[in-house]
């Protein structure tokens, strides 16, 4: 059967989507590794440079604001669970990613579920702290599951098909 071109451009989306959770994983991955290696205090200096050189003026901008807030709650205990939160996060979109993206039927449930239980953490951090960045990126998740359950059921038609014709 011919595909249509919304199933292709779908495909196409749904592959661009997922690439980029496997690029913001593997970003996440070296992210918290490397909060293993970089002493707290540096970071907080590191963030007040940023303040007082980059956002000159805007002392009171939410940008600055969050810097500073930021910096107040960085300690070595913060710093270690944004590390463990960051790898643990990373591996989990990486290898789903990476197992999506050779399209084991396996990983679809398995990306939806982990896509929902971020989405509820998400949830929880805009009614806690509300950040128009954790809309978009809830938004963007919401997205991907529509896309991953498209993808997922399409998949498991086109194995039923092939087994149905398989000779017995």
């Amino acid at each position: 059967m011919p595909e249509s071109p919304d199933h292709t451009l779908l495909d196409r989306v749904f592959d661009v989507s997922i690439a980029l959770k496997g690029i913001v994983g593997i970003a996440e991955l070296v992210g918290g590794f490397a909060l293993f290696f970089v002493n707290p205090e540096m970071i907080r200096q590191s963030l007040g440079w940023l303040t007082a050189h980059l956002l000159v003026g805007h002392d009171h901008s939410p940008l600055a604001m969050w810097f500073d807030h930021l910096a107040d709650n960085l300690g070595t205990d913060a710093t270690i669970f944004a590390a463990v939160y960051l790898i643990l996060h990373g591996v989990i979109k990486v290898v789903l990613v990476w197992a999506l993206l050779k399209q084991q039927l396996w990983a679809y449930p398995w990306m939806i579920v982990a896509l929902v239980v971020f989405i509820i953490y998400q949830v929880y951090e805009i009614l806690v702290h509300f950040t128009w960045a954790m809309v978009v990126l809830t938004l963007f998740d919401l997205f991907i599951v529509a896309l991953t359950l498209r993808e997922w059921q399409l998949h498991r038609e086109s194995h039923a098909a092939t087994r149905a014709a398989a000779p017995a």
